[in-house]
């Protein structure tokens, strides 16, 4: 019976804390959505059901988590955690504070931590603002996300936009005197009616700080880095994420996201392998011949050598698109012809693959009909190879959340499966 089930609200942040849960000891099974059914009789420490609910309108974010939150509840688990992205994206209507608020009216919880750090990614917060390496949020590149522009960093200001609940704040001092000092404060702000509580955290240590203290909260929310200090509360069986069988196939990286780290990945792959740029307005105006010319361009290639396709991530492009287009309409065409391509390439015989964007994610999850995940070895810190069945038979995947992974990733971490 699990102990800890969790939300994410999108795929690759469910592999992103499926991956912290089992270095932290947690014997962890990631579902895609909430099954049909209960769980299977595999002896796990944790759940974690992986949502697409990131970027849909907050009254359905909240419906579709509540279902999940009453699917783990059948499950038998205690303790719960709602995990977002660690760049708290969002937007000033939602959806972090709603889905927040409504599974604390579920559980019948007076408070809940909100802790987006992973300092293991750059990410943490001091004073309440969210920091992305030594640049404030909203001067990180986020400022600039097509679906929810990160223009605050002051994470208490742009929570409390979001909430009906008051918001207060567990700062660095608070936390540098233990944890007895941060469950004081912790209970003091819900006392005061501030129960939605924002945490500084500047490395591991503070999460670890953080996990003890909140230990009596029946909600925590957050993103995966608040799992690493949940081994040390809990004190698991290790667990053991093995070895994945062995790779077979073809390889394909479909990435669609637009961030940073993700232009740099492709900057550094488009000078190894060959490289497929798809442009949304020729998408726009001749969706199925631009797939078929994908398609001819890739399937005589298909061999040991990975194939990277890409959606054109020049700001100038896709500030062009998003003119054209619509800003969501441009997202979703680009998702839509990304999960078209993978059901294709997945016929043809693509084994291996690593996606890039988390509304990417999502869509070729869902396209490539992928009920649960496997958690393997790690990429990169939130990023693990993961192991599949599909109808067209086993896959090996890595789910990338936009802003994650070394610049030379996309030509590495071949080598972990093989």
């Amino acid at each position: 019976m699990p102990l800890i089930g969790c939300i994410a609200d999108d795929f690759t942040g469910g592999t992103d804390l499926a991956n912290n849960l089992v270095k932290s000891g947690f014997r962890t099974r990631q579902v895609i959505g909430v099954p049909d059914s209960d769980s299977s009789n595999e002896p796990v420490d944790a759940v974690v059901v992986a949502l697409k609910s990131r970027s849909i309108p907050a009254a359905d974010a909240v419906s579709q988590s509540l279902a999940a939150l009453e699917w783990l509840r059948r499950q038998g688990c205690e303790k719960f955690y709602f995990k977002y992205c660690s760049t708290f994206d969002s937007t000033p209507e939602g959806n972090i504070g709603p889905v927040a608020e409504a599974l604390m009216a579920a559980l019948g919880v007076d408070g809940t931590l909100f802790c987006p750090a992973f300092p293991a990614t750059g990410r943490t917060v001091y004073q309440g603002h969210l920091f992305v390496g030594d640049r404030l949020l909203n001067d990180s590149g986020m400022e600039r996300h097509p679906l929810n522009p990160m223009r605050d960093a002051d994470l208490v200001r742009w929570l409390g936009q979001q909430t009906q609940a008051a918001t207060g704040l567990v700062d660095h001092a608070c936390l540098s005197r233990g944890e007895v000092a941060t469950r004081e404060r912790i209970d003091q702000l819900i006392a005061e009616g501030r129960p939605l509580i924002v945490t500084d955290t500047l490395d591991d240590a503070q999460l670890t700080t953080l996990a003890r203290a909140s230990a009596h909260l029946p909600l925590v929310t957050g993103g995966s880095g608040l799992a690493l200090g949940l081994g040390a509360l809990y004190q698991p069986a290790v667990s053991d994420p093995g070895q994945l069988p062995p790779a077979q196939g073809s390889a394909v990286i479909l990435a669609g996201s637009a961030s940073r780290r993700t232009r740099e990945q492709i900057e550094h792959a488009s000078t190894r392998l060959p490289t497929y740029t798809l442009d949304p307005q020729r998408l726009a105006d001749a969706f199925d011949a631009t797939l078929e010319a994908v398609m001819a361009w890739a399937t005589p290639q298909l061999g040991e050598t990975p194939l990277l396709i890409h959606s054109d991530t020049r700001p100038e492009a896709v500030e062009a698109a998003q003119a054209q287009l619509g800003v969501e309409a441009a997202g979703a065409l680009i998702e839509r012809a990304l999960a078209t391509l993978a059901e294709r390439l997945l016929a043809q015989g693509v084994r291996q693959w690593i996606v890039a964007g988390g509304e990417t994610s999502g869509a070729i999850v869902q396209a490539l009909g992928i009920a649960a995940l496997r958690i393997g070895p790690e990429i990169a810190p939130g990023v693990p190879w993961t192991h599949a069945a599909t109808t067209e038979g086993d896959i090996h995947l890595a789910l990338k959340s936009g802003n994650f992974g070394a610049p030379e990733m996309f030509t590495s971490a071949w080598e972990i499966i093989r």
